[in-house]
């Protein structure tokens, strides 16, 4: 199992994806007045997060774990769940001090949402490039949220936490990424 981790780079991935809240989480605290995080560096932060684990969802010899005599799907599901749970009890974590990411609703609904997200672009452009597209869209959805039915769809993850329409389009993705990557896998490398 630690072989497999290794392979897989979960102690760097790991350790950058909880540096990076915590970078945040202090810089927060020590120049802010305010206890509650913004929702752009809320929606940053569990970007970034994401992403640097992104690269967990491929080994570095594709062939070879395709051939190996184990179920995969289920494998992959618990693989995406358990950075899941590591985002969100990270950011929730920060509830009992000076510096929050929240809320709850929106942290749980983002971080479900862009995790889809990249698991499903792992699944067509490979685990290498996933992150391009979360990333992208959580940094131009946070810095421009549009409040009309259409442009509150398209800006999912900038929403405030009370939005169901950005909550529909979260739980479509999640699901949907979930799916494909613990179906198929990662894309391979030509």
């Amino acid at each position: 199992m630690i072989l497999h981790l290794r392979a897989r780079r979960v102690p760097l991935a790991l350790a950058a994806s909880v540096g990076v809240a915590a970078l945040n989480w202090a810089l927060w605290l020590t120049l802010s007045t305010e206890r509650d995080v913004v929702l752009l560096l809320v929606v940053l932060t569990v970007t970034l997060m994401v992403a640097a684990l992104s690269t967990t969802l491929a080994a570095p010899d594709e062939d070879l774990e395709r051939t190996a005599a184990l179920r995969w799907p289920w494998r992959r599901a618990v693989h995406l769940l358990a950075v899941l749970v590591l985002v969100l009890v990270v950011l929730l974590a920060t509830q009992l001090t000076g510096a929050r990411f929240g809320p709850t609703a929106l942290v749980v609904r983002d971080s479900a949402g862009l995790l889809g997200l990249t698991a499903l672009c792992a699944t067509v452009v490979g685990a290498a490039r996933a992150w391009f597209l979360p990333v992208g869209w959580a940094v131009v959805a946070a810095m421009f949220p549009q409040s009309s039915t259409w442009g509150a769809l398209a800006t999912w993850p900038g929403q405030p936490h009370t939005s169901r329409s950005a909550a529909v389009v979260a739980a479509v993705l999640a699901v949907t990424g979930i799916v494909a990557y613990a179906m198929r896998g990662a894309a391979r490398r030509e």
